[in-house]
């Protein structure tokens, strides 16, 4: 028998709740180079991509490919410690099939982070940006027929990212000593690195960072009704573009690696406030 999307996130989240101890209130999604903030979670139990049903396996470099379970800042949650991209071959549904899955646990918080190049001038490898909003050129993937039981045809998302938590997040960055930008976050396809002229592109029209991930979660988030924390860690700038060449994804994760231990530290502040 055909299950149909729904039973088939069900299915997922009835197995995962067999495996842990408490519903986790919070998921957070670990980029490119991101994943030690799993080192972090307190009495982790950790359940590989490929033991969920109707998960995908993440092929990305630098994505471990697990759910870890546990406690942060006291609170329970559960980290992605890597994600599924469109350029990989899946489809947008795939991608964002963990999303579903966390909302019929019950969790109604997500923080996603990632890996991005900077397109503002002002900014520096190993800065932290808190996502205030973001422009897409990836295929949405609430294309087709709606799940009514998980949201509306159409969300809104004048206010994806929630106030709430950025001030939360500014508040435990001063009292960490830590320097925090803002920005809009802009999503493309990948996997090919942006041209000098795509780059300046983006920026004309608004852009402070480009990666190739994170809206399509973000936008089903939202359809499901969660509160939403964005983070980009800046691994590379536009301004070096003509002094420096990205080889391959290795040089994205080396340059987020500096910046995990920090992204890691305001994580726990944010979500034990």
């Amino acid at each position: 028998m055909i299950m149909s999307p729904l039973q088939q996130y069900d299915e997922s989240a009835q197995y995962l709740r067999s495996q842990i101890n408490e519903i986790p209130e919070v998921a957070i999604v670990l980029g490119s180079g991101l994943g030690k903030l799993a080192d972090a979670i307190d009495n982790p139990i950790t359940i590989p991509y490929s033991a969920i049903p109707h998960f995908m396996v993440s092929t990305a470099v630098g994505h471990k490919g697990n759910l870890i379970f546990g406690r942060l800042g006291g609170r329970p949650v559960v980290a992605m410690q890597g994600r599924f991209h469109y350029y990989e071959g899946y489809t947008m549904q795939q991608v964002t099939f963990p999303m579903r899955v966390f909302s019929r646990l019950g969790i109604r918080t997500v923080m996603v982070s990632n890996a991005a190049g900077g397109l503002n001038p002002d900014f520096r490898v190993g800065d932290l940006m808190i996502i205030t909003d973001h422009i897409s050129f990836m295929p949405n993937p609430l294309i087709g027929k709606n799940i009514d039981e998980m949201g509306p045809r159409f969300p809104d998302m004048t206010t994806v990212y929630s106030r709430r938590l950025r001030k939360l997040a500014h508040e435990a960055a001063a009292s960490m000593g830590i320097t925090l930008r803002e920005g809009v976050y802009v999503a493309e396809t990948g996997p090919t690195y942006e041209t000098p002229a795509e780059y300046r592109m983006y920026h004309m029209m608004g852009g402070d960072a480009v990666g190739m991930s994170t809206v399509p979660e973000v936008i089903v988030a939202r359809h499901c009704g969660m509160e939403i924390f964005g983070m980009s860690v800046i691994t590379n700038c536009a301004k070096d573009l003509s002094d420096t060449v990205l080889n391959d994804g290795n040089d994205v994760i080396v340059a987020a690696d500096k910046a995990a231990d920090s992204m890691t530290q305001l994580f726990t502040r944010i979500i034990a406030q």
